[in-house]
């Protein structure tokens, strides 16, 4: 049960409650805010430390780096030699400038909240920095909390990893609030994700009166392309994409360079390794070609430990005393910060964000049913470990 001094009471009138975290969320969702638009980025780190300026919450600001936007770490709860609870959440979105207008407006259809990030992740993001807010103003964690706010976890966090993982090493617990997956299940194992960029350098020359001089880069990156794709091996859990290609000069000339870029994801450290090195070490298939190779495995594999299991189990537990029948999802193949955390030993819980679908996608929508729920959860989970 509930105690008398909780801050669930501030998301008992479950009807108002769901009104102002729509009228919030939606503010939050009309900041368009990509990757590589810091002042985007930067104007949602301006709303989520306005919007604890009225509770107990200190907040640090970090400046962008590499042309990338702020950082926010909020701290909370008691001051004690307790390992804090560590929550994730990004602000970043993978939609350009303009979707907002173009594509995807803020709207609502039915318990459907569209615009661009309303899943992933500005739904979980916003229900959870209420969650936090309020335990702050209640003073009823158990433990001091941290929630650390970054703005480039869609290109990999290149910026903030070494921040995360400092924050992590030394905290009892992380939450994040990736999306909620097939219909509100948590995620408790991800795949490792691996990130390459391959250029072919061959020998250019007119395609007409010298085309036997010549030797194609894209025909090499051809023969490369088909034998990465092949190392897909689903029953391992092992799948290997390009997704990005670029080659050639001119319709005429033999093309000296071709570009591409693979995507690697992993079941296990042992296959990253392996992967990593293989791909580092690839050839030319003819020595009349120049194969480069930069890149590396990004993520860490996020394992479902026993202390994982355990967590799950309390989360579970706390959420049927909300009424919440919690589920978890086999390994999901996408990455997150969760799995820097995870990498370190540290119990960790992912997708306790917003439910709904659509991620990356002109199609994006939270459930707006879904917002008090997994705030109330998060809040108890606050609380609570």
């Amino acid at each position: 049960m509930t105690q008398p001094h909780s801050a669930l009471r501030a998301f008992a009138d479950a009807a108002a409650t769901e009104t102002r975290m729509v009228e919030g969320l939606s503010a939050w969702i009309s900041i368009e805010s990509p990757t590589h638009s810091a002042e985007g980025v930067n104007r949602m780190m301006d709303v989520a430390a306005a919007a604890v300026a009225d509770a107990p919450v200190e907040v640090e600001r970090l400046p962008g780096r590499e042309g990338l936007g702020d950082t926010l770490v909020l701290r909370a709860g008691p001051v004690s030699n307790e390992k804090p609870i560590l929550v994730l959440s990004h602000l970043d979105t993978v939609h350009p400038i303009g979707t907002l207008e173009r594509d995807l407006p803020v709207r609502i259809e039915g318990d459907r909240l569209y615009g661009p990030g309303s899943y992933d992740m500005k739904g979980g993001a916003y229900l959870a920095l209420m969650a936090f807010k309020e335990v702050a103003r209640a003073g009823t964690a158990r433990r001091p909390l941290v929630f650390l706010l970054t703005p480039d976890e869609e290109i990999g966090s290149p910026t903030t990893r070494t921040l995360i993982e400092d924050l992590g090493q030394g905290a009892g617990a992380v939450l994040v609030t990736e999306p909620a997956r097939d219909g509100g299940k948590i995620v408790t194992s991800r795949k490792g994700v691996g990130r390459f960029d391959v250029t072919v350098e061959g020998r250019p020359a007119h395609s007409g009166s010298r085309h036997a001089d010549g030797r194609n880069a894209i025909r090499e990156a051809a023969r490369q392309i088909l034998t990465i794709e092949g190392l897909t091996d689903y029953p391992r859990g092992v799948t290997t994409s390009v997704g990005l290609i670029s080659g050639g000069t001119a319709m005429n000339t033999i093309p000296q360079f071709c570009r591409f870029s693979v995507d690697i994801r992993v079941a296990s450290v042992a296959d990253g390794a392996e992967l990593q090195a293989w791909m580092l070490g690839l050839k030319a298939t003819d020595p009349d070609f120049k194969v480069t190779v930069t890149g590396g495995m990004n993520r860490p594999p996020y394992e479902r430990t026993p202390e994982v299991a355990a967590l799950f189990e309390r989360a579970r537990a706390l959420a049927a005393d909300l009424g919440i029948d919690l589920q978890d999802v086999p390994r999901t193949g996408g990455g997150s910060d969760g799995n820097f955390t995870a990498a370190l030993g540290v119990p960790t819980l992912d997708g306790l964000g917003i439910d709904g679908d659509g991620a990356h996608t002109l199609q994006e929508y939270g459930l707006v049913s879904s917002l008090v729920p997994r705030a109330r959860l998060m809040a108890s989970l606050l609380e609570t470990l």
